[in-house]
């Protein structure tokens, strides 16, 4: 397909059908014992997400010329990491959401205790894909090293876990901004970023090309989150695929309850422009980045 054809819908559909397969061969197979929690770790990841991480991790590699098949186990691990981590957030003792992605939550449909267990369980299958050397292909070691060690942090209490606690603790109460940044940049961004770095990485990039993508990741990531602030606000249930208002009804730190729907979208787009201007130096090997950025901030508008 020519430069002048280039759509991305349908990039994204070969590049969700892609990751899908190969998730499916990764991942234990339905009915392995123990059967209930493999077909709850299976029943979250394949809900119908967008897999916008690992389809940043694959355009990332892409635009430093590497190739696709080298960072497929790594994007792979990064959406196990994310479906953990959407199994633990619906939970009662966190955000007590009974819809994901328009169909019940992991807990409602196998109970609590195998839902913690499910995610328990995809966080570490993450990392023995991570590990296992048969998958590592053309990858150095020292590079998959490095690779492990940015997703494990990226995951944990100075990354992910950390933004979540710091939301839970903000419910109800005054936020101010650089504590609402700090919760946006790790609970999501800290993935997004991530994934965008570990791209960079397997792909060969120079140091350069890594310092610009990751600026790209820092500013992508963030300009996620302000979006679907937005969007628990302006969409229907069918476009948000969980209750309207969710955010609002938990007192939740957001960027429209801080600056209003109008600055939230301001401030989107001006990520989104960082975003751009980050990807300059890349010029048509970042559309798919380029693009995504578009995708990610103008659902909210």
């Amino acid at each position: 397909m020519g430069n002048d054809e280039w759509q991305l819908q349908p990039y994204l559909t070969e590049r969700i059908e892609l990751v899908n397969a190969t998730l499916d061969r990764y991942l234990p197979k339905a009915g392995t014992l123990p059967a209930s929690l493999h077909d709850a770790m299976r029943y979250s990841v394949f809900a119908g997400g967008k897999r916008i991480r690992p389809i940043l991790m694959l355009a990332a590699c892409e635009a430093v010329g590497g190739k696709v098949e080298n960072v497929l186990p790594a994007a792979c691990a990064i959406e196990m990491i994310h479906s953990y981590s959407l199994i633990h957030d619906d939970l009662p003792a966190m955000d007590d959401d009974n819809l994901r992605r328009g169909i019940p939550t992991n807990h409602k449909v196998y109970g609590e205790a195998t839902a913690i267990l499910a995610g328990d369980g995809l966080l570490t299958e993450a990392f023995i894909l991570l590990s296992n050397p048969d998958v590592c292909g053309v990858v150095t070691a020292e590079k998959y090293r490095e690779v492990i060690h940015i997703l494990a942090k990226s995951a944990g209490s100075m990354g992910m876990v950390g933004g979540q606690v710091v939301d839970m603790e903000a419910e109800e109460k005054p936020v101010d901004l650089p504590t609402l940044e700090y919760i946006h940049t790790h609970k999501t961004g800290a993935l997004i970023l991530a994934a965008i770095e570990v791209g960079a990485i397997i792909g060969g990039a120079t140091a350069k090309q890594r310092r610009a993508l990751c600026r790209y990741g820092e500013t992508a990531g963030l300009a996620f989150q302000v979006a679907d602030d937005i969007l628990d606000i302006v969409a229907d249930q069918s476009q948000l695929g969980k209750d309207v208002g969710s955010d609002q009804q938990r007192g939740k730190a957001t960027y429209p309850a801080l600056l209003g729907l109008k600055g939230a979208r301001q401030r989107a787009a001006e990520l989104r422009d960082l975003a751009f201007a980050a990807l300059e130096p890349f010029g048509v090997s970042a559309r798919p980045l380029r693009e995504i950025a578009s995708y990610i901030v103008d659902r909210s508008f």
